[in-house]
């Protein structure tokens, strides 16, 4: 990944590819932000104006480039959008920050090294800048011809290689510690990105496990694995129904991060469908290209808890990743079969391709046995909640008005969008089958509450839940923007970690 480091050298002698400024847009146009002071004076003062003359208005994530002044090291200026300029005496949005941050590393790929003199008002803008930075950078080359250590050439850029970030002071402990977890979650948080693009004919719920193993060796977690047979013996009915036309086995992967001086205890809950078809319902003609996404929630889940594990916060979380690939075979599950879940209660499949919300029901349920204070669940569930809240925003349903509410104002901290949604009663009824407890589908209008409504049904009574549908952003089929990458994106991994940080901290309920 990009190396990233703190710098106070001055920056008309640091050797690098570019520097990176910031610009906002002013009531009259451009404006140069803090942090640019020196090389605004290097133009004499006429940044804004010459950035302005090239049609720059620092809407936010424009790139602009423009050769360095006489006298510095480095050959070229970019100059990175902010968006509209804070009121007086204001600052920067920590988000603006990381999209600008983002936004400038993307268009440096194919640099060995930048230098990043970006507004820096403390400790938590250089968090920032740095996450955006690192984000930002990404790339997955893993299967083109030249591989992840490929030198540019007809297979593109590779991502840029350093990152120096001005404004910050490397022996002050705030500032190495902001930039330590910044690069922990970046780190985690790409790992998500590379299981969500890899092709599902090399990441089965088998390899998927065997990934989960070796990061929990590396970083000390407990990890257990039930295979076909474990959970055959369990009794886990919606995994395996799932599961059963594959010739990739189900796993149900637990990976456990204690810390012995924590007094709470987090559950994380995570959809891995390998590859969705959607089963005997197969889905149409131009919806399977992407279904290797299908399992982001459990990408997710999984960088959460190595993250927090990195970061040594004062919480137990322990993370379960419901992996399965939901093919057509003769083996299985057929619309109108009946499914025992580990809960006991029965389920009609009514359609196979509403496969997630049956192996999330399973899991859900083990995760209840251990009473812990909360449960949080990922998963790209449903299209219903894309049509709701489009392609960039996340839904979050509970079962505890205020747990959705902090859950919420958690995600907008860190700058990923959500909505609260309802879970109105009325719906539950639609569910109701004549044949088990419960079917797998009811009205197909407010299908995403629907399917939260069904998740509802396998909580441990009286335990806190919380449910993401992250069908949306997920994965990003459009340009990349910000420090989003086209593909996987890594949603949620943010928000699940400032969650643990915030219960460590005592500040979750």
């Amino acid at each position: 990944m990009t190396a990233l480091t703190l710098s106070t050298a001055a920056v008309a002698g640091q050797r690098a590819d570019a520097i990176v400024v910031g610009v906002a847009k002013g009531a009259e146009g451009p404006v140069v932000a803090p942090g640019a002071e020196t090389v605004d004076q290097a133009y004499d003062g006429r940044l804004a104006a010459t950035l302005q003359t090239l049609g720059a208005s620092g809407v936010e994530g424009e790139v602009t480039k423009l050769p360095a002044p006489s006298g510095f090291k480095a050959p070229v200026v970019v100059a990175v959008g902010l968006g509209a300029e804070p009121e007086k005496d204001g600052a920067y949005s920590a988000e603006s920050l990381r999209r600008a941050a983002g936004s400038a590393a993307r268009a440096l790929a194919g640099s060995k090294k930048a230098v990043f003199a970006l507004p820096v008002a403390d400790a938590a803008d250089l968090g920032a800048l740095a996450e955006g930075a690192l984000l930002g950078a990404y790339s997955f080359d893993t299967y083109k011809e030249n591989g992840k250590n490929a030198k540019g050439g007809k297979n593109g850029k590779t991502p840029l290689g350093e990152v120096a970030l001005l404004g910050g002071k490397p022996r002050d402990k705030a500032h190495k510690a902001a930039v330590d977890r910044a690069v922990a979650v970046a780190e985690e948080l790409n790992r998500a990105r590379d299981l969500i693009n890899t092709p599902p004919n090399d990441l089965n719920p088998a390899a998927f496990a065997d990934i989960a193993q070796s990061a929990a060796k590396e970083h000390g977690l407990k990890v257990q694995v039930l295979d076909e047979k474990a959970l055959t013996k369990g009794g886990y009915g919606g995994i395996l129904g799932v599961g059963a036309g594959s010739a990739s086995a189900p796993r149900l992967v637990k990976l456990s991060y204690t810390n012995s001086k924590a007094d709470k205890h987090l559950a994380f809950v995570g959809k891995g469908i390998t590859y969705d078809s959607g089963g005997i319902s197969l889905k149409p003609a131009g919806h399977n290209e992407t279904m290797k996404c299908d399992m982001s929630g459990a990408a997710a889940v999984f960088a959460a808890v190595v993250a927090a594990a990195r970061l040594g916060l004062e919480v137990n979380v322990t993370g379960w990743l419901a992996l399965a690939e939901n093919m057509p075979s003769g083996s299985a599950t057929r619309p109108g079969d009946v499914l025992r879940m580990y809960s006991g209660k029965t389920v009609e499949v009514l359609n196979t391709d509403a496969e997630g919300r049956l192996v999330l029901a399973d899991a859900l349920w083990a995760a209840s046995q251990e009473n812990p204070d909360a449960i949080v669940d990922v998963a790209t569930l449903t299209g219903a909640m894309m049509l709701a809240l489009g392609s960039r925003t996340f839904g979050i349903m509970s079962n505890d008005d205020g747990f959705r509410t902090a859950v919420h104002e958690t995600a907008q901290e860190v700058g990923e969008e959500a909505w609260p949604m309802p879970l109105p009663e009325h719906l539950r009824k639609g569910m109701d089958s004549p044949t088990a407890d419960i079917a797998n589908m009811g009205e197909r209008m407010g299908g995403g509450l629907v399917a939260g409504l069904f998740l509802k049904e396998f909580v441990g009574e009286g335990i806190t839940w919380a449910h993401l549908d992250i069908a949306g952003p997920a994965f990003n089929e459009q340009g990349p923007f910000g420090y989003t990458p086209k593909g996987g994106t890594g949603s949620a991994v943010r928000t699940l970690v400032r969650l643990a940080e915030q219960t460590a901290a005592g500040d979750l309920g």
